[in-house]
C-alpha cells in the first residue's frame, strides 16, 4: 500500500513524456476547431468571437483540471443549441445569460465534488441517441436558411424550418454556391489530405477568398479584438428560475456530452478516465468562459479524436489548443470579419450530419423495437419540443421499461406449483402432502415491479384444498417497502383463509425489513426455518398429521425421511 501511494505522490501533474506528440496533437486540434469556434459562436447568437473565447478558456481550464488526459473541449453542437436557446429566452441580456453559464459551471464542480459522474453516465443509449440526433436535426434545421443567403426570422426550430421555403423560392445565388461548395469539401475531403488540412479548415479559407472576390455574400462583419471584458453576472427576481433552468440544462447536457467523448477517449487509448474529475474541469472552464462572456463547451468527440490520432495523450495537448487559438484571436480577428455565413452554415450542416446517429438508425429495426420507438420519441421531443423535457421522458420510460421486465423475470422466477427441487426428499416431501403444501420459491431480490403482482400470483396458484404455504425466501437479499406489503398481503390472505405460512431462508436484512414496517405480524413466530427442507418437513407433518402414514415427532417436526 505504501509503494501505492508513494507511485502516486510521484506522478507528476504535467506528464512531459510524450511532449512532441502533444504539441503536434494539440496544435493540429487547435486548427480543427477554428472553424468549428467561430461557426458554433455565430450560430449562439453571441457572435462568432464568443465562440473562439469559449474553445480558449474552456479547452485550456477543461484539460488543465480534468480528469481526461487526452481530450479536447470547446463548444459543440448540443451545448450551443441549448446555449441559443438561452439567449433567446434571455432576450440577450448579457448579465442574464452568462450568469446561466457561470452557474453551469459551478453546478458541474459540484457535480464533480459530490462524485455523481458515475451516474451522471446511466442514461440509456436510446436516450442519448435520440437527443443527439435531435440535436443534430436542430443544427441541420438551423443553418438550412443560410446556406441559401438569408437569415431565418425569430429564434429556435420551428421558425427556422419555416423559413426554408421561402429561402429555397428565393436565393442569394452566390452564397448558394458557395454553401454547396463547402459541403462539398466537408464532406468529401480526402481523409489523407486531412492529416495536413482538415476538410473544415480547407472550406473555411477557400469559401472566405472567393466571397472576397465575388461580392454581394452576407458575411460576418467586424469581430471585436483583443482581450474580452468580464461581466458580472446578475439575475432577477423574476428571472432567476429561468436563470437556474437553464443553467441546469447546460451542466446536465455538458456533463453527459464530456463524459461520452471520455469514453470515446478511452477506447482508443486504452486508459480510463477519472468522471468526477473531469466534470470539475468542466466546470472551471465553463465558469471562466462566462465570466468573460464566452460561449458553454463541454468534451468534443472530433477535436478529441483528432488530438489522439495525431499524437495527442496528456493534459498538455488541450491546453496548446487553446493557447493556438487565443494566438489566432489576437493576431487574425479582423480576417475572420470576412467569412461568409453560407460557409459557416455548410460546416454546421457536416457537423450536425456527423451528430445523427446513423449507424444506430440503419441497424434499429433488428433490434428490439421499444427502443427504436423511444429513441424517436425522445428525438421528437428534443426537436419539437425542449432537450429537458426530452431527456426527463425518456430516461423516466427508459427506466420503467427496465422495472417492468425486472419484474417479469422476477416473478417468471417465482416458481409457484412446480419450482425446482433441490433434492429427491423434497419431491418425496411434496408428493406425499398431495398438493396441500404449496412450495413458492422467490428466485431473487424482490422489487416494486413485481411486488404487485406477488399477492394476485399466490391467491391463483394456492388451491382450496391447500393447507400450508412455505415460502422460500433463501435467494431474496434484500426487500423494498412494497415487496415487503406483498409478503404481509399473502401472510394475511392465508391467514384469513385459515392456511400456515412456513419461510425459510430469511436473512437478517429481509427479517429487519419485515419487522420494522411490521409485514410479519400475520406471519407465526414458530414457522420460520433456516433451510428449506426442514420448512418442508414442517408444513408436510401438520398436513399430514391425521393421515395414515404421517408420524409427526415429539417436538412437533416432521422425522427426517
Amino acid at each position: 500500500m505504501a509503494n501505492v501511494d508513494s507511485a502516486r505522490q510521484k506522478t507528476p501533474f504535467f506528464d512531459t513524456s510524450n511532449l512532441r506528440g502533444d504539441i503536434f496533437g494539440g496544435l493540429t486540434a487547435g486548427v480543427v476547431a477554428l472553424p468549428l469556434a467561430l461557426a458554433f459562436g455565430e450560430a449562439s447568437g453571441a457572435g462568432p468571437i464568443a465562440g473562439l473565447w469559449g474553445a480558449i478558456f474552456v479547452g485550456f481550464f477543461a484539460a488543465l483540471f480534468g480528469g481526461t488526459g487526452s481530450q479536447v473541449s470547446g463548444p459543440t453542437g448540443p451545448m450551443v443549441v441549448v446555449f441559443a436557446g438561452v439567449f433567446a429566452s434571455l432576450s440577450g441580456n448579457p448579465a442574464l445569460i452568462f450568469a446561466a453559464v457561470v452557474l453551469a459551471g459551478l453546478i458541474q464542480i459540484v457535480f464533480g465534488v459530490f462524485k455523481l459522474g458515475q451516474y451522471i453516465r446511466l442514461v440509456p443509449y436510446p436516450v442519448i441517441s435520440g437527443f443527439m440526433s435531435g440535436i443534430g436535426v436542430i443544427i441541420i434545421a438551423l443553418q438550412l436558411s443560410r446556406l441559401f443567403g438569408h437569415e431565418p426570422e425569430g429564434s429556435g426550430t420551428i421558425p427556422a424550418m419555416a423559413a426554408i421555403p421561402g429561402a429555397v423560392m428565393d436565393p442569394n445565388w452566390i452564397a448558394l454556391g458557395i454553401g454547396v461548395l463547402t459541403l462539398g469539401i466537408v464532406f468529401t475531403w480526402p481523409k489523407a489530405w486531412g492529416k495536413f488540412v482538415p476538410g473544415p479548415l480547407a472550406a473555411l479559407i477557400i469559401g472566405t477568398l472567393i466571397a472576397f472576390f465575388l461580392k454581394g455574400v452576407p458575411i460576418l462583419g467586424d469581430i471585436p479584438t483583443g482581450f474580452p471584458s468580464f461581466i458580472m453576472p446578475a439575475f432577477t427576481q423574476d428571472s432567476f428560475l429561468i436563470v437556474l433552468e437553464a443553467a441546469f440544462i447546460l451542466a446536465v447536457l455538458g456533463a453527459i456530452d464530456s463524459l461520452l467523448t471520455s469514453l470515446v477517449a478511452d477506447n482508443m487509448t486504452r486508459t480510463r478516465h477519472n468522471s468526477d474529475r473531469e466534470l470539475i474541469g468542466q466546470g472551471i472552464g465553463n465558469t471562466i468562459a462566462g465570466l468573460f462572456g464566452a460561449i458553454p463547451g463541454a468534451g468534443a468527440t472530433m477535436r478529441t479524436v483528432v488530438n489522439i490520432r495525431t499524437g495527442g495523450q496528456t493534459k498538455i495537448s488541450g491546453m496548446l489548443h487553446g493557447v493556438l487559438l487565443f494566438a489566432v484571436v489576437i493576431i487574425l480577428a479582423p480576417l475572420a470579419s470576412q467569412i461568409p455565413h453560407a460557409v459557416l452554415a455548410g460546416i454546421l450542416v457536416k457537423v450536425g450530419y456527423d451528430i445523427l446517429d446513423i449507424a444506430y438508425l440503419k441497424r434499429a429495426h433488428k433490434g428490439p423495437r421499444w427502443d427504436l420507438a423511444l429513441m424517436v420519441l425522445v428525438l421528437g421531443l428534443t426537436v419539437f419540443v425542449d432537450l429537458i423535457t426530452a431527456v426527463a421522458v425518456g430516461v423516466v420510460l427508459a427506466a420503467l421499461a427496465f422495472v417492468k421486465k425486472m419484474a417479469d423475470d422476477q416473478l417468471a422466477n417465482f416458481r409457484a406449483g412446480d419450482p425446482t427441487l433441490e433434492s429427491e426428499e423434497e419431491r418425496e416431501l411434496l408428493s406425499r402432502a398431495k398438493s396441500r403444501v404449496i412450495l413458492f420459491d422467490f428466485g431473487g431480490p424482490l422489487s416494486f415491479g413485481a411486488a404487485a403482482d406477488l399477492g394476485h400470483h399466490v391467491r391463483e396458484r394456492v388451491k382450496e384444498h391447500a393447507s400450508a404455504i412455505v415460502l422460500d425466501f433463501s435467494r431474496v437479499p434484500f426487500l423494498d417497502v412494497s415487496a415487503a406489503r406483498a409478503v404481509e398481503t399473502i401472510a394475511c390472505d392465508a391467514k384469513q383463509a385459515g392456511k400456515t405460512v412456513y419461510t425459510t431462508g430469511m436473512c437478517e436484512n429481509v427479517r429487519r425489513v419485515l419487522g420494522g414496517l411490521n409485514a410479519d405480524h400475520c406471519l407465526p413466530n414458530n414457522t420460520c426455518f433456516d433451510t428449506r427442507i426442514e420448512a418442508l418437513r414442517a408444513a408436510v407433518a401438520e398436513v399430514t398429521s391425521g393421515d395414515a402414514g404421517g408420524e409427526p415427532a415429539a417436538n412437533g417436526a416432521p422425522q427426517p425421511a
